[in-house]
């Protein structure tokens, strides 16, 4: 077993990490809290328990550029004295940015610290890889923060006006693809100790094309309740990025409509504008379903005939959501990504659900993980 830890492991990148380093079999993780960085005698115990180390923690905006730089390197600095205090010989991933070019303290800062923690490794003979990385995106990042998605996002979701500032061409990776990344060269460092890695975009696309997706997926979506186009990767972890911003306790469940007439009842379930997989099953009174959670797949719970409760909990959280469905007033629930989720028949009688998912069950690589909600 890879022992791993992560500084920032709290933040945006940190927590996707994190997270899917805990489902690979041969690595282990080392739990990381940022106030380690206020004790010696704790930094230095966490370096010396690990194998690996992605340093990820950082400043990236304040109102003054200098203390972003002084904080960065501050961090790094410390770093570097608890390793060499201990003798610790982790393999250093170091999280940089393609700024390092750019004329701003941010961008200094991290080619300084890659620098800092370079020249340690060549000192004492230890491994090191400089990620140098494009602009990421994904669920959970913080507007006004971590990325302009994020911003867009979730002013979309909270019926805020979005406004573009710079009309940018960006080359953006989405954040589960860069933490594969990460996995595969903590696992397959190759042949060279001391190394830089400009990780490749995989998506690009002007801000103002972005906003236009996005408000696309806000009309389909949100307003009128239709899975939008996804044709490809990037419109796939775009919608499950949008989805994330969405506030699920009050959005949920969406009553569908009920057309009556002589015959019965006849009730529309999902518009799709993607293609998808369509299933259904009956649950006996009293039995739960599910406990896993997708890191990719968007998926529809929709109840039909008797009485439910699904529930949903996102991954490294104890914040449990419920929603009561009824068969005779049907709707439905969408699964975010990472949130482990169940349905339990809550009622005397046999529960009828529709399922639909985005893409074909492959048993070759399910997206689907098990975790009691």
């Amino acid at each position: 077993m890879i022992k791993v830890g992560i500084t920032g492991q709290s933040g945006f990148i940190g927590t996707h990490l994190f997270n899917f380093l805990n489902l690979q079999k041969e690595i282990t993780t080392v739990p990381f809290s940022d106030s380690f960085f206020n004790s010696k005698e704790l930094l230095r115990e966490f370096v010396g328990s690990c194998d690996a180390i992605v340093h990820l923690a950082a400043m990236n905006r304040h109102g003054d550029p200098q203390v972003i730089y002084d904080t960065n390197l501050k961090l790094v600095g410390s770093l570097i004295e608890a390793l060499e205090e201990t003798g610790a010989r982790p393999h250093i991933l170091f999280s940089s940015s393609t700024q390092e070019t750019r004329d701003n303290m941010y961008g200094k800062s991290k080619y300084e610290g890659r620098m800092l923690l370079e020249q340690w490794a060549i000192r004492n003979d230890a491994r090191f890889t400089g990620f140098v990385i494009p602009n990421v995106f994904g669920p959970f990042g913080n507007p006004f923060y971590n990325s302009v998605v994020a911003t867009f996002c979730h002013q979309l979701t909270h019926d805020e006006v979005p406004r573009i500032e710079n009309d940018a061409d960006l080359n953006l990776i989405y954040v589960n693809e860069l933490v594969e990344l990460f996995r595969n060269k903590i696992t397959d460092p190759g042949v060279e100790t001391v190394s830089r890695f400009d990780v490749p975009a995989t998506a690009f696309v002007r801000v103002s094309q972005i906003l236009e997706t996005l408000r696309t997926y806000k009309t389909d979506y949100l307003e009128n309740n239709a899975v939008p186009q996804l044709n490809d990767s990037f419109s796939i972890n775009l919608f499950n990025t949008f989805r994330s911003y969405i506030d699920n306790r009050n959005h949920f469940p969406v009553f569908l409509k009920k057309n009556m007439d002589n015959r019965g009842s006849f009730i529309e379930t999902v518009r799709t504008s993607t293609g998808g997989q369509f299933s259904f099953s009956t649950t006996n009174p009293g039995i739960t379903r599910g406990n896993h959670f997708h890191t990719r797949k968007t998926e529809r719970f929709v109840v039909i005939r008797g009485e439910a409760v699904i529930r949903l909990r996102r991954i490294g959280t104890d914040e449990v959501l419920e929603f009561s469905l009824n068969g005779d007033n049907p709707s439905f629930v969408d699964m975010p990504v990472w949130y482990t989720h169940n349905i339990t028949n809550t009622g005397k009688d046999e529960l009828l659900t529709l399922f639909w998912i985005n893409e074909f069950y492959n048993p070759d690589d399910p997206d689907t993980f098990f975790e009691e909600v």
